[in-house]
């Protein structure tokens, strides 16, 4: 029986997922996650306790397993996990990618500077060091610009600017986010240092591939129908097929297959995002790992009269198998990442049946929990949910998204801390 090491953070959202397709393909699926070392077995999930800021005791903890029993194939959850399971791949000589270009995966700065070195275009950007102060840049720069953190995803602490003085604003709200403790937790040692790059015109849009010793073959492409111009930049609605010509669709994998390329990415999946104006093809951001969170349902595959999810084709590419007869299902698929729309304590939600109810809707999916604190970005990291469509064209698709969400009414209450110490900064 093969045996696949899935790398993931304990709470992921797509655990589960691939556990289930595991076990349809007859797959053993062993997980390495991030616990403490010192309970035992806490999950009751039997998962190699590791540490994605402590590589080395992580890597012994994963050679030690593999020496008891081989892995087939190694695959990743997540930015970090990305970064272990290219070193345990080059550990134990399997198909993945080098650590280095995993590395430049989740550091913005790097992925910069392979871009413009490969020839690939790439906004102007200038780095702003920890000890910069934000003031001596602000008046020299060209606005509109986007502040961003070197380490974090998802959009997560990245700000528009449009003059100097949002720019200052930005800046100081930026550091602030990335002095949290849970922030500066991760120990990746880009805790502080921010980049400064010009805004780029264009409607943006995300791409689902495999590279498989370095050939790329696009899985789908996502149309995001939701403006993402700023100041802040949250993904709500991902929608497949998209609607423009098959030139641009293939501008955007021979760009891609530039960008993996430059990065040194040779093996297993990768998410990318682009924006498409009058620059042409111009990449985002490029990670070596799947489309996160539950959004991996909205995919289907199928290869003849056999049909298949996406954690079911990755399982199967990670174990040297074929999966180019899997293509996707032609029907119309989207999701939408229900959006938190202030900070607070969620309560409940109602309307769920109603939502569940609309036209072409086939799952709603609340993550929330309740008296979880939400918040919304730059500084949150999570949804209140996912709501799932398929339907004959993509245009019914957002209509059926938006219809559902429409009929969900969330009750989420002021976090009172916070509350309390805004009031008393005023007084």
């Amino acid at each position: 029986m093969p045996r696949v090491l899935l790398l993931s953070t304990t709470t992921g959202y797509q655990l589960r997922s691939f556990s289930e397709a595991a076990e349809r393909l007859g797959i053993e699926l062993a997980l390495a996650t991030d616990r403490c070392h010192l309970l035992d077995d806490p999950w009751q999930d039997q998962a190699i306790p590791v540490r994605f800021f402590d590589d080395e005791e992580s890597l012994e903890a994963i050679s030690r397993a593999a020496h008891e029993r081989p892995f087939s194939g190694v695959i990743a959850v997540g930015d970090r996990p990305a970064v272990l399971a290219a070193r345990v791949t080059q550990l134990l000589r399997l198909s993945g990618n080098p650590p280095e270009a995993a590395e430049a995966t989740g550091n913005k700065k790097l992925m910069r500077r392979k871009f413009a070195a490969a020839g690939l275009p790439v906004p102007w950007w200038l780095e702003l060091p920890a000890t910069a102060e934000a003031h001596d840049v602000a008046a020299r720069v060209r606005y509109p610009c986007v502040v961003k953190p070197l380490g974090l995803s998802g959009s997560r602490g990245v700000i528009r600017a449009d003059t100097p003085r949002q720019l200052e604003y930005a800046v100081a709200r930026v550091r602030a986010l990335l002095a949290r403790p849970a922030v500066r937790a991760h120990r990746r040692g880009l805790e502080m240092e921010l980049l400064i790059e010009g805004y780029i015109e264009g409607r943006e849009y995300a791409i689902e591939a495999l590279l498989t010793r370095g050939e790329l073959r696009v899985l789908a492409i996502f149309d995001k129908p939701d403006p993402l111009e700023g100041p802040f930049f949250e993904e709500t609605i991902y929608v497949t097929p998209i609607d423009v010509p098959w030139q641009v669709q293939h501008a955007m994998a021979e760009q891609l297959q530039r960008a993996t390329a430059a990065l040194g990415l040779v093996h297993g999946p990768i998410h990318a995002e682009c924006r498409v104006g009058s620059a042409g093809v111009v990449m985002l951001e490029v990670a070596s790992r799947p489309i996160g969170g539950l959004c991996s349902k909205m995919l289907r595959f199928t290869a003849g009269s056999e049909h298949a999810s996406l954690e079911e084709v990755l399982l199967r590419h990670a174990t040297g198998e074929d999966v180019s007869p899997y293509m996707r299902e032609e029907p119309a698929s989207g999701v939408m990442m229900i959006p938190i729309p202030k900070r607070g304590l969620f309560k409940g939600v109602m309307g769920e049946d109603g939502a569940r109810a609309a036209a072409h809707v086939e799952e709603v999916h609340i993550t929330a929990k309740v008296d979880q604190l939400l918040e919304p970005l730059p500084e949150g990291d999570s949804y209140l949910g996912f709501i799932f469509a398929h339907a004959g064209q993509a245009a019914d698709v957002v209509a059926a998204l938006r219809e559902s969400h429409r009929r969900l009414h969330f009750h989420i209450t002021p976090d009172i801390a916070v509350e309390t110490q805004n009031t008393e900064h005023r007084t």
